[in-house]
């Protein structure tokens, strides 16, 4: 895949795709949920795209992030 994940002093892990032009961000919730969020600029070659979805727990949480990053994934990658 075309993401590498990026170090951050911030509560969320987030991943850059390799273009640079989208990232992709998970962040916990006080009561106990995780907000998923892409954001993929204007110029980028596919175009802008902003996503949000709040899922129950952790592990949906990573199965949306890997359904995005294969979904968002740099065209012919």
């Amino acid at each position: 895949m075309a993401w590498t994940e990026v170090e951050t002093t911030e509560r969320y892990d987030e991943w850059e795709r390799t273009d640079g032009y989208a990232t992709l961000r998970v962040r916990g919730q006080p009561d106990g949920s995780y907000v998923v969020r892409l954001d993929r600029l204007e110029q980028a070659p596919d175009g802008r795209e902003y996503r949000r979805e709040r899922v129950g727990d952790r592990e949906r949480a990573g199965e949306l992030l890997s359904e995005w990053k294969r979904t968002f994934d740099l065209p012919g990658e």
